[in-house]
């Protein structure tokens, strides 16, 4: 179970990391939503080439082959609910990083997540 923690630990913080700079670079681009499909295109091919993209690309990889390591040997009852720490680092780090505003409401289930992950977790070993 340890290496189990330790490994999901890290594969969250590598894709919450990912995740904070695809929204960082896609906040850079614009919103695609108001483009017709010429300026979509155009920010898919932008986004081949921002240094955010990519890098937030290749933290969501790390994060992907960790992930597959963890399922080799975990059952997914048990690994997938760790995953959702990635919910409580990224409350903590888009208000931080990102300067969103963090509700009282979204901490409040940010607090219920992480009491969800820490009862799935100590029931790993039963």
């Amino acid at each position: 179970m340890f290496k189990t923690a330790v490994v999901m630990l890290i594969a969250v913080i590598a894709g919450t990391i990912g995740d904070l700079l695809l929204a960082s670079g896609m906040k850079e681009l614009g919103d695609i939503s108001t483009m017709n499909l010429k300026g979509i295109v155009n920010v898919c091919l932008r986004a081949l080439t921002t240094p955010k993209l990519v890098a937030g690309t290749a933290m969501l990889a790390v994060f992907f082959f960790l992930w597959l390591a963890v399922l080799s040997w975990e059952d997914l009852s048990v690994a997938l609910p760790m995953q959702a720490l990635n919910y409580i680092l990224v409350a903590f780090l888009s208000q931080y990083f990102l300067h969103e505003m963090v509700s009282p409401l979204r901490w409040a289930g940010t607090v219920l997540v992480a009491i969800g992950v820490i009862m799935i977790t100590k029931s790993g070993g039963a």
